[in-house]
């Protein structure tokens, strides 16, 4: 394959700290070493580097340029990280999009982000069928596999020949890298807008955490691409020259991962405390070979003390590392180590190196040591605001500091303990659902008058939405079923209620505001 470009004649190449670079350098050095294994097979560094020079051949060819957006659709496969690859070797942004979302959601999302091209495979295709049916102006869809829809195949490009005379722009490390979806208290999801240099910051703080030294790492990334978390663990690895491990997407197999582990020699890997807690009661485990896993990494739900004692009977060498952070962040601000996590069992640890924080008031003044406040960030890892939303922006960027919304106090050691998630917030099985979301769908039901969500502990998935509603004709009652069956148009699977509480009245406040807090304690256990 002939070569875009040199870096004699393009001397920024060699210069730019962002993860195109590290590909670069990697299929220089590495060669034939595995840069992504997936299902079995291989992509070397310099497979990798010649797939994504193609593919963003592919792209230019059809338009994609400098700032321009290119949509992923995918599960976890090669194919998404190479089109995140292309598009930013380009100057252009990608945008991952949650398969999980319905047609009309993802179609939110294509127009918001005005993206050309959009990539799916045999899970997204479908979806971005009924997407783009609902919009003015549709992208153009590539699909991984051949599909009853006759979209161009990503082969295609892939497979077309690169001219010898391609050159690459200069790409920044402060240029928008990815636009990430967030679900925001309005009901719509905002586009965090994430840079190379949030992405650099991001990889430096997982080397640091997963103490990272070298090629020989290999890192398992069993959680969904289209998350900030799988996408923040790639950074590292591409940084060190690492393998990259992609299990399939599919439901979660507590054997099919461990097998992964000792197969593919894993050194890392994250998980939610649910999925940790079945691997660790899987049958055999402690027979297996798992001597190379060095950290355990969790995070997205709290994990109680039996679990983590669990965890180091059943790795034994191995160390609990716990994230917290958010997509805005990049998105790890806080890091609590193993060596800390009995004996801090509740926190979410301290602050990263890059990190400062503040714990403030309403009127941003700090509070006193081990009181209440909100806690907010400064850092390379902050994004550079919310997708052509600037009043979103400026309201998150208040008082020159980025607004987590997350309440909580910081103990005489600087360990920082959450009192209460951001406003209204549910995660179920690590997935974030805002309750006004949930509950602007539901409003529009004929037979509802008014709607409140909140969320009831699960012991599999965390939390799962549970609806009050007032009726406007109590004889003829509403089920949890139909319910359901009516809200699936608009709202993907894990955001609809699992549970129908049909009330007279919500309660409220003198001001009016419903009391949330009532309502969950209706719904928690005794």
């Amino acid at each position: 394959m002939h070569s875009m470009t040199t870096a004699a004649e393009q001397p920024h190449l060699a210069r730019r700290a962002h993860w195109m670079n590290h590909v670069e350098r990697h299929a220089a050095t590495l060669g034939d070493r595995a840069a992504i294994r997936f299902n079995g097979s291989t992509t070397t560094w310099v497979q990798l580097r010649d797939r994504v020079r193609a593919l963003a051949n592919g792209f230019a060819s059809r338009g994609v340029g400098f700032g321009d957006r290119v949509a992923l659709v995918t599960g976890n496969r090669p194919e998404f990280v190479e089109t995140l690859l292309a598009a930013n070797l380009l100057g252009a942004i990608a945008v991952p999009v949650n398969f999980r979302l319905t047609g009309p959601e993802v179609a939110y999302i294509l127009a918001d982000s005005g993206s050309k091209i959009v990539v799916g495979d045999e899970i997204g295709t479908p979806i971005i069928a009924a997407a783009v049916k609902e919009l003015d102006e549709r992208p153009e869809v590539i699909a991984v596999e051949a599909n009853s829809e006759g979209f161009e195949l990503y082969s295609t490009l892939v497979g077309e020949p690169v001219p010898a005379s391609a050159a690459l722009p200069d790409v920044p490390e402060d240029t928008p890298a990815l636009i990430m979806y967030t679900s925001g208290t309005t009901g719509k999801p905002k586009g965090a807008v994430l840079t190379h240099l949030n992405l650099q910051a991001q990889g430096i703080t997982l080397m640091r955490a997963f103490q990272y030294v070298d090629e020989d790492e290999v890192s398992l990334i069993a959680s969904p691409l289209f998350h900030i978390a799988a996408v923040g663990t790639v950074a590292p690895v591409l940084f060190v020259g690492g393998t990259v491990v992609l299990h399939p997407t599919r439901a979660f197999a507590a054997g099919e991962i461990l097998d992964t582990i000792e197969n593919e020699g894993v050194t890392s890997c994250f998980l939610v405390p649910t999925q940790w807690q079945a691997l660790c009661a899987e049958p055999g485990v402690t027979g297996r070979t798992l001597d190379r896993l060095r950290v355990l990494g969790w995070g997205a739900a709290p994990a109680t003390d039996t679990l983590l004692r669990q965890m180091d009977e059943t790795f034994p060498g191995a160390m609990n590392v716990a994230f917290f952070g958010q997509t805005e962040m990049s998105p790890v601000t806080c890091v609590l180590q193993g060596k800390d996590a009995i004996r801090k069992l509740g926190s979410v640890g301290r602050p990263v190196t890059s990190v400062a924080i503040r714990v403030v008031d309403p009127d941003m003044d700090d509070v006193a040591p081990g009181e209440v406040g909100e806690i907010v960030y400064r850092g390379p890892g902050l994004m550079l605001g919310y997708w052509d939303k600037p009043e979103a922006t400026a309201d998150a960027f208040r008082g020159g500091w980025f607004h987590s919304g997350d309440l909580v106090r910081v103990d005489e050691e600087g360990f920082v303990h959450v009192v209460d998630r951001a406003k209204d917030m549910i995660i179920s099985g690590g997935e974030n659902i805002y309750c006004s979301e949930v509950e602007n769908v539901l409003a529009a039901h004929p037979d509802i008058v008014e709607v409140s969500i909140v969320g009831r502990a699960h012991d599999v998935w965390g939390e799962t939405p549970v609806a009050f509603v007032v009726l406007r004709d109590n004889s003829a009652p509403l089920d949890i079923t139909a319910l359901r069956e009516w809200a699936a148009a608009s709202l993907a699977r894990y955001k609809l209620p699992t549970e129908l509480r049909i009330v007279q009245a919500l309660p409220r406040n003198a001001s009016g505001k419903v009391l949330k807090n009532s309502l969950r304690e209706q719904v928690q256990p005794v």
